[in-house]
């Protein structure tokens, strides 16, 4: 983390101490004042830094006119916490301004009684840029694009272009090209503005413009927008429609939303929590949440269990074998994981597929045969000296081999596996995953001791 990451952090803690000391003496025109001098982001981070009871309180603080641009920033959870007790006119207020694709988004934490009422409230225009939105898929691009673009057509001059810019009170937010359409509004290709800025105000847009540019389909997954954003470069990007015509555009910081919406998946998905989960969220809500992953990982602990169960009477006989079984499936489930990781990744970076899949899978096979007779030969040494039992040394040495290739193995196969039944390998891999090396582990550790100790 960069020292300038600290010192915010530190600093955003500061102002939340402080903030807090003021409620708790009462002097809430302190936190007003304190409150609504920051940034709108900062806002809500202090927000989502809050209990419950402490962020009621803050949000009641915060000036009518700053409500928008704070309810945007923050979560979806916090944000539908908000949403809710709020009546139809209230949220019309609080959302006028706020970009096409911010509404969208806001207005799909809404019951549909309350999005109706909210564009029945708006006029004619803004109605039509949002419910075409809406027509998408959330997490497509045209789910995640803006209506509001700017374009201009191949044939005229850029004096013509520039006298057209002057009528705006303003360009888009992280607009670097202009959008070219011929007369039916199908893309053509863009002009960059460093191109308008530096060239002949006589020359054409169909001179300088870049047909090179390939705009994005509205319902390509934006998870794939993302990448190629990462891989290009880019600060904008047109979308259009499955006839070709431009309905808007997509900006480096609706992507940059997605790759972090995108890591948080991964990383709260691995305990098999939504991304979107509140800090704060009270128990009522935490519990029950947990306690669904929580029973998942039961039913496949019992599974475990039930193999063990199967070799009581060798564990009976050879009591090293109870102390040795949690490093067998320790060590698979260590291994499997390292895998399982590298392998999500690469699928949401797009990196993975039928191409390269069996290459993969012969580079975690020998992974795994390499790193098993590493530390199997290592811990057949400490089991040999510990219970001077060279027969007990060689079955935890082969059981952890065969826990290596296969948790390596499964690690690849599992997150393309289970997307290919619909499954989200980060929710799911992980929990089938151990189960697996869990039953290979134990099954292999126990059944060679019963075949030797019988």
């Amino acid at each position: 983390m960069s020292q300038n990451t600290d010192e915010l952090l530190a600093l955003t803690q500061a102002q939340l101490g402080e903030i807090n000391e003021a409620l708790e003496s009462g002097t809430f025109q302190q936190v007003r004042r304190m409150l609504n001098g920051l940034q709108p982001v900062e806002i809500a981070h202090l927000l989502e830094s809050s209990p419950p009871p402490s962020r009621r309180v803050l949000w009641r603080l915060v000036d009518k006119d700053l409500e928008g641009e704070v309810l945007q920033e923050l979560s979806e959870e916090v944000q539908a916490q908000f949403l809710r007790g709020m009546d139809t006119e209230k949220v019309v207020a609080i959302t006028e301004g706020m970009d096409t694709d911010d509404l969208a988004d806001v207005l799909q934490r809404l019951p549909d009684r309350v999005i109706q009422e909210v564009l029945a409230a708006m006029d004619a225009q803004d109605r039509l840029r949002v419910e075409q939105v809406l027509s998408y898929a959330e997490d497509t691009a045209g789910g995640l694009m803006d209506t509001d673009t700017v374009t201009v057509r191949p044939r005229v001059t850029l004096d013509v272009v520039f006298r057209y810019l002057r009528r705006h009170d303003q360009l888009p937010d992280s607009t670097d090209s202009l959008i070219v359409v011929n007369s039916k509004g199908e893309y053509v290709g863009l002009l960059p503005l460093s191109r308008l800025l530096t060239s002949s105000p006589t020359s054409t847009v169909r001179e300088l413009m870049r047909t090179d540019f390939e705009p994005i389909p509205a319902h390509m997954p934006e998870n794939e927008v993302a990448s190629l954003f990462e891989r290009h470069n880019w600060v904008s990007a047109p979308v259009v429609d499955e006839d070709g015509i431009v309905v808007g555009r997509i900006t480096i910081d609706d992507v940059v939303d997605v790759i972090r919406e995108g890591a948080d998946h991964s990383f709260m998905g691995m305990a098999g929590l939504d991304e979107e989960e509140d800090t704060f969220a009270p128990v009522s809500r935490t519990a029950p949440r947990r306690a669904i992953w929580l029973g998942i990982n039961l039913l496949t602990a019992i599974i475990a269990s039930a193999v063990i169960n199967i070799f009581q009477g060798t564990i009976d006989k050879v009591v090293a074998l109870a102390v040795l079984m949690p490093i067998v499936a320790s060590m698979g489930g260590v291994a499997g994981s390292q895998t399982l990781t590298v392998m999500i990744r690469g699928m949401a970076l797009g990196k993975i597929g039928r191409n390269n899949i069996n290459w993969l899978l012969s580079r975690e096979f020998l992974v795994g045969l390499l790193n098993g007779l590493l530390w199997a030969g290592l811990m057949a040494v400490i089991a040999g000296l510990w219970f001077e039992d060279m027969t007990i040394a060689a079955i935890i040495a082969a059981a952890m081999v065969i826990n290596l290739i296969t948790a390596s193995v499964a690690g690849a196969l599992l997150p393309i596996t289970l997307r290919s039944m619909k499954i989200d390998p980060a929710l799911a891999g992980s929990v089938a995953l151990t189960t697996v090396t869990d039953v290979v582990g134990f099954f292999a550790f126990l059944g060679l001791a019963t075949y030797f100790y019988a």
